[in-house]
């Protein structure tokens, strides 16, 4: 370009120069110094150029290179720098050929420590002198100093490693469901902390090793800056444990992504034994226990119907095999009073797909034990587990504790099916615990259901030793599967679940195959396997 166009392109773009240096600088004496470095470039370059068909751009994209080396220079002068990389303002319009080292810098920095990211962010993004820093923060100066030293070791270091998408980052996790053991309080269940994609497979990410949060973020594929509130919440509430050296664990338990269907089948060989022999040993002498037991309202007027319900109860309650394990580290205190065992299951694959079981099996999933009780009315207390011989929906969820107290205060006449109670009648219809003719329609025992519990006879224990055995050697079996955090609550689980619900719906369906109980009609499967206890019956 010839230098009387150069001149004139000059004086055209002087002011917009001055004015950008205004609002980059802190002082006037800095402005009239930037401003001068960038004319000064962009009059050499414009006199080398043949020809700048955006001029706007050209002049801009100079401005811009200049300032970053401007801003170099500066914190070089105050004793610190950063590998003498140039820093990009980053409220700027960048060069669209902006070059890797600058977007593998971003991505370094955004890997640092949470403070030590602000700091480095305040110096050489904002441009904001130490001292403002450490007033900012509250922090001395020489802690904003030690900081940005730091910040340039981390940063060379980062810049010689490969970073990594770890498994996670290219094929996340999903849940099947989600479960706990124990007290979700009023609105805390594990699914609400879990249910996010990104929380999920943060909590899953250290399942099998611990974890430094960015190491969490380099599995996951993204930037500690992206997860660093997740990590916070998921900290408060439990499902993630700080270990020494800033590395997170997870007491949740996932289920393994691979199963034995030869194992499995093992497994349900043995507890059909074990249901048999309940059937013929066990039965008799609880039925003979509970023969005394008679202030039950049954809607249907059908005992064996009760007589059920608490077999069930004996079974996955007094029946178990323990091991008496300090199982505490694995509880989740939530800060909204849940109080549980988290579970996930995850969907898994057989190792074994070519296995032929000994039998085909029903479904043995089960939603409990659920216990509810009411401050309002001490008396009143339910039990009850949801299986395929009920009719109940929504599980737990949909179990509360103000259904019982809405029965409570019809049988006491408390209530009316009046227009002012509309909401609490239409709750327990739904429900289908009362009829559209207001007939109860759930069991309820008038009494104390700890005294009524304590009729039940315990499982004798020589018939426990016969199984003992075989179930704690399935259980270290399993938990090999697990992470060594988990394998204490996968032993305990496995043996104390080994005479449970499993067992306890094989042995309702020999009860009702030969005869012992008559088939269930459909309106029974409201209150089956469920118990409401109070000190009044309806009439």
């Amino acid at each position: 370009m010839d230098k009387q166009h150069a001149d004139e392109l000059i004086i055209k773009y002087l002011p917009k120069i001055y004015g950008f240096a205004i609002k980059k600088a802190f002082s006037y004496e800095e402005a009239e110094e930037l401003s001068s470095d960038i004319v000064a470039e962009v009059y050499l370059s414009l006199l080398s150029s043949k020809e700048v068909h955006n001029i706007d751009g050209y002049v801009w994209r100079i401005s811009e290179h200049v300032y970053s080396k401007f801003v170099s220079s500066k914190k070089k002068r105050e004793g610190i720098s950063i590998n003498g990389m140039d820093f990009p303002d980053d409220t700027s319009m960048e060069d669209e050929d902006s070059s890797a080292e600058l977007d593998r810098l971003r991505l370094e920095i955004a890997f640092l420590a949470q403070a030590r990211r602000s700091v480095v962010y305040s110096f050489y993004y904002e441009n904001k002198p130490i001292s403002a820093i450490a007033k900012e923060i509250g922090i001395p100066e020489g802690t904003v100093k030690w900081h940005l030293s730091k910040a340039r070791n981390d940063l060379k270091e980062g810049f010689t490693m490969e970073r990594k998408i770890g498994k996670l980052g290219i094929k996340p996790i999903e849940a099947c469901s989600f479960g706990h053991s124990g007290n979700p309080g009023k609105n805390s269940p594990p699914e609400r902390y879990l249910a996010n994609k990104l929380n999920l497979n943060v909590v899953y990410s250290v399942y099998h090793e611990p974890k430094t949060m960015v190491e969490i973020a380099e599995e996951l594929g993204v930037t500690p800056v992206y997860i660093e509130d997740v990590v916070k919440e998921l900290e408060a509430n439990g499902f993630l444990v700080k270990q020494a050296g800033n590395r997170y664990t997870t007491y949740v338990k996932f289920d393994p992504e691979t199963y034995s269907l030869e194992q499995q089948d093992q497994r349900l060989q043995k507890q059909m034994e074990v249901a048999k022999l309940l059937a013929s040993e066990y039965v008799p002498q609880l039925r003979e226990a509970i023969r005394e037991i008679q202030d039950v309202y049954i809607p249907s007027g059908n005992r064996e119907l009760f007589e059920a319900a608490l077999i069930f109860y004996a079974v996955t309650n007094k029946c178990s095999i323990t091991l008496k394990t300090d199982l505490s580290k694995y509880q989740i205190k939530t800060l909204e009073g849940g109080d549980y065992i988290a579970f996930v299951h995850l969907p898994a694959t057989p190792q074994d797909p070519d296995y032929v079981p000994s039998q085909s099996y029903p479904p043995y999933w089960a939603c409990g034990n659920m216990n509810r009780w009411s401050e309002k009315y001490p008396s009143v207390y339910s039990w009850s587990i949801d299986t395929r011989y009920s009719s109940r929906e929504g599980y737990w969820e949909n179990n509360y504790t103000s259904d019982y107290e809405y029965l409570y205060e019809f049988i006491t006449g408390v209530i009316e099916d009046t227009p002012a109670n509309k909401e609490k009648f239409e709750r327990l219809r739904k429900r289908k615990y009362l009829t559209e003719e207001n007939k109860i329609n759930i069991m309820i025992v008038r009494g104390d259901q700890k005294e009524i519990f304590s009729k039940l006879p315990s499982l004798d224990e020589s018939i426990k030793k016969i199984f003992a055995e075989y179930a704690l050697e399935q259980a270290m079996l399993m938990a090999k599967e697990y992470p060594p955090q988990m394998r204490d609550l996968v032993v305990d689980w496995s043996v104390g679940g080994f005479i449970g619900s499993t067992v306890a719906l094989m042995l309702m369906d020999l009860l009702y195959e030969n005869g012992t109980f008559k088939p269930l009609r459909e309106e029974e499967k409201v209150t089956a396997n469920l118990l409401m206890f109070c000190d009044r019956l309806p009439e």
